[in-house]
């Protein structure tokens, strides 16, 4: 049976830091076949919500907000200003998001991506703690402007606090809100879990949104990912929402850096996404 789903990109495949010149890549975007645009929210500043509105509507594109989680966002932290720099850049994402007309903003906001250590249990049981009361508050937040969140596990290269599916929701039964919900990267997935079809059905109608890639952050369908398994899950759950392609160009260095991008993945980013798209429109008909 084929997947009911939307496609999507993100824009952080061919640029970064989102501004209104990523704009121009909307109708490059529409053109290849994708029906929904990522939007990550590196600086709130720099995102003019009507501009960005307009230039949806012009291309028929729908938006999913992404947040991006920095050393100084960090609702782990040992310092509680870490955690106030985090609820006010969260507050942002959550009014970008109604803007844009956006229901949720997604990404592993428990903790500053890169943060993955040895620690000591004592240290592990507060900043477990400081998460799942951070996130309440964040739900909270959330469900005062009519917004959920998606949050994310990480490999452990990524991340010493969420790995896998089974740890997410171990989270998210923690926070006890409604407006707490999954994201599954395939990426991530790959690296961590021990069967993709199981995992996606441990978390059932908490998955409001998907992003793939390959293991290798490559193209889908060119590496290792077990694809039959990842559809068998998500009709097991009746998945209708998107699969959005995320990966990183080589060509921003810091964003490079932050990813361990060293090299292109694609003989140029267009291709990344036309093929990629190819692949998952294919898979998704099965």
């Amino acid at each position: 049976m084929s997947l009911n789903i939307s496609f999507g990109v993100s824009t952080w495949l061919w640029t970064s830091p989102f501004h209104h010149e990523t704009l121009a890549l909307f109708p490059k975007i529409k053109s290849m076949g994708f029906d929904v645009v990522e939007i990550p929210v590196e600086d709130p500043a720099l995102i003019d919500v009507k501009t960005v509105s307009k230039a949806l509507e012009a291309n028929g594109l729908q938006p999913v907000i992404c947040g991006a989680f920095g050393p100084t966002r960090d609702l782990t932290h040992d310092d509680p200003a870490y955690h106030e720099t985090c609820f006010e850049y969260l507050r942002a994402c959550f009014d970008i998001s109604n803007a844009l007309g956006a229901k949720f903003v997604a990404g592993p906001m428990y903790s500053a991506v890169g943060k993955a250590r040895k620690v000591s249990e004592d240290q592990k049981k507060k900043e477990w703690e400081r998460a799942v009361n951070n996130l309440h508050k964040v739900c909270k937040m959330a469900e005062t402007v009519g917004q959920k969140i998606a949050l994310e596990s990480l490999n452990r290269f990524e991340t010493d606090l969420i790995n896998t599916t089974e740890e997410l929701m171990q989270l998210i039964a923690a926070i006890n809100h409604p407006a707490a919900n999954v994201l599954m990267d395939g990426f991530h997935l790959s690296i961590e879990e021990k069967n993709l079809e199981q995992a996606i059905r441990s978390v059932g109608d908490k998955l409001i949104h998907v992003q793939v890639s390959e293991n290798h952050r490559g193209i889908p369908g060119t590496g290792m990912t077990d694809w039959d398994s990842f559809r068998k899950g998500l009709d097991a759950v009746n998945y209708q929402g998107v699969v959005s392609i995320e990966s990183f160009t080589p060509h921003v260095q810091e964003l490079a850096d932050a990813v361990c991008i060293w090299k292109p993945l694609a003989k140029d980013q267009d291709y990344f996404a036309t093929e990629g798209i190819k692949f998952l429109k294919d898979w998704a008909s099965k």
